[in-house]
Parts: structure tokens; sequence; C-alpha cells
């Protein structure tokens, strides 16, 4: 099964978990909708390439692994888009989930996909707990505070905010787990592998601001130009389009330098290569050669 089946099929029996008989038909509903379609999956895409790279002995736990942070990423949309934080109206081409469901709903639905990501991992690893309990302990740093992504969506009401930290907390935390999770999951020592997950996520949240300021909402699928509306810092509003096309070239390059060597390098690294290419739309791709 290929790494995009992985993961779809990973998420769907993730979803099914929470359509038992006697879930509310409207949460579950909502939860669905969430999750399907998803974007580019670039979140457990490196999670299994990390995985695989080092072995993947232990498909199981790897899956439940990616499934997890994919599930913590679309909770933290779900929770980004509401009227209290970013007023999006809509996410992945169609309407946002409190605008198609209803705020209560969608409080609730982000919620229930933070702990399902966890129930993820408890059934998927469980036959290796020294895996699962590292997992699960790699996973909550991602998702909570100090450094995880409620951090993230929390520096946004502080009246100061160092725009570094901002970005590993909101994006760069979960590409963090990505890397560490997948390796955890085959095995590895996870620490190696956090560093690569931070040049990635750093670059792909320079992506994310260089597509609010320069792309419409038609090409990304999100409203357009909600940094500046909410006053959020955004690298190409401080570095301008220039500097953060720069920064973005930059963290690339090292993103495949820190690679730790391992069974699959050159697989990896062909794999972070073709999945930096689609940070950006396809409009402000050759502004990167």
């Amino acid at each position: 099964m290929d790494v995009g089946r992985r993961i779809e099929t990973a998420l769907d029996v993730a979803v099914s978990h929470l359509e038992a008989p006697g879930a509310p038909p409207q949460l579950a509903e909502a939860i669905r909708y969430a999750v399907f379609p998803g974007g580019h999956r670039i979140r457990p895409r490196l999670c299994l390439a990390v995985a695989l790279a080092c072995g993947d002995d232990d498909p199981a736990a790897s899956d439940a692994a990616a499934a997890a942070i994919e599930l913590l990423h679309c909770a933290s949309l779900v929770h980004d888009d509401l009227p209290c934080f970013d007023d999006a109206e809509t996410r992945r081409q169609k309407p946002s989930v409190h605008a198609a469901f209803g705020v209560p709903l969608a409080v609730l639905t982000g919620d229930a996909l933070i702990v399902a990501a966890f129930e993820t991992l408890a059934r998927g690893a469980a036959r290796r707990p020294e895996r699962l309990a590292a997992l699960v302990g790699l996973v909550a740093r991602a998702a909570g505070s100090p450094m995880g992504i409620v951090a993230g969506q929390a520096w946004e009401s502080e009246a100061h905010v160092d725009l570094s930290a901002y970005q590993q907390a909101k994006t760069g935390a979960l590409f963090a787990a990505a890397t560490v999770a997948g390796a955890a999951a085959a095995g590895a020592a996870p620490l190696p592998w956090r560093l690569l997950g931070e040049c990635l996520g750093e670059a792909y949240q320079v992506a994310d601001d260089l597509r609010d300021v320069a792309c419409r909402q038609e090409e990304i699928g999100k409203p357009a130009g909600r940094d500046a509306t909410l006053g959020r810092p955004n690298a190409a509003a401080l570095l301008g389009m220039g500097g953060a096309l720069d920064r973005l070239k930059r963290l690339t390059r090292e993103a495949i330098e820190v690679i730790p060597s391992c069974p699959g390098l050159e697989t990896i690294r062909a794999e972070i290569e073709a999945q930096s290419r689609l940070f950006l739309p396809a409009s402000l791709r050759p502004a990167l050669v």
C-alpha cells in the first residue's frame, strides 16, 4: 500500500471509531467533514517518510503516529477558523466547520479530534508499550503548552511576539512531532530527527505567510490577507516578499542538510524535496528557482 493510501486508510479507521452507534449524529458528521477530503497531508507524509527511512518495522505504529499528527492538525484548523480567532468562513475550498455546523459543534469537533489522536496512538502502538509511551509524550508536547500548537494559538493574544518562537509553536511543533514520532514508531532514536521537523515547520509557516499576502482565496482555499486584517505576525510583511522567499529557500536547504544518517537517506531526501515544492501554490513556485 502506498503512503497516501496508508494515511487515508488510517484516518478513515480513526474517524469510524468516532461514528460508532450512540455517537451524536451531527458531531459525527462534523468530524468526518473536518478530516475529509484533506489537503496534501504533508505532516503525516513526513511522519511515514521518516518511519520508512528508519526501517518501518511496525507499520501499525507508524500509521497510527501519522494519523494522530493529522488529526491534531485538523483539530487546529477547526479551532483556528472560529470567530474568536481567525473568523474564517472557508477552509480547503469549502465552508469551515463552524460555518457549516455552527460554533458549538465546531468547538466540540476540534476537542474530539484531539482526543481521537491519542486514542489512535493507543490502538496502533499497543503491541510496543515502550514505543507507545515515547509516542504519547512526543505528540502531547506538540499539542499543548509551552511549545505546542495551543501555545502557538495563544501567542496571538500577546502584545509582543517573537516571530520565530510564534512560528515554531504554531506550525513547527507538528512538523517536529511528525519527524520524531516517525522515528520513534520505527524504534529509532527520535531526538536526532527534531531539527529536520523544525526547519520544515518554519519553512512551511513562511510559505503560508507568503500565500496570505500574495495569493487569492480561490488559490489557497481559505481567506487571504487575514494576518494584516487581524494584526498577526507575518514573515512576508516583516521581511518583504524577497526576504521571505530567501528565508524559505534557506530553511529548505537546511532541512535537507540536517537529515540524520539512516538506511533510507536518499529516498527521504527526494521525498522532502518533493514535499517542499508543495508548500507554495503554483503561482509562487517559480520565485523559488
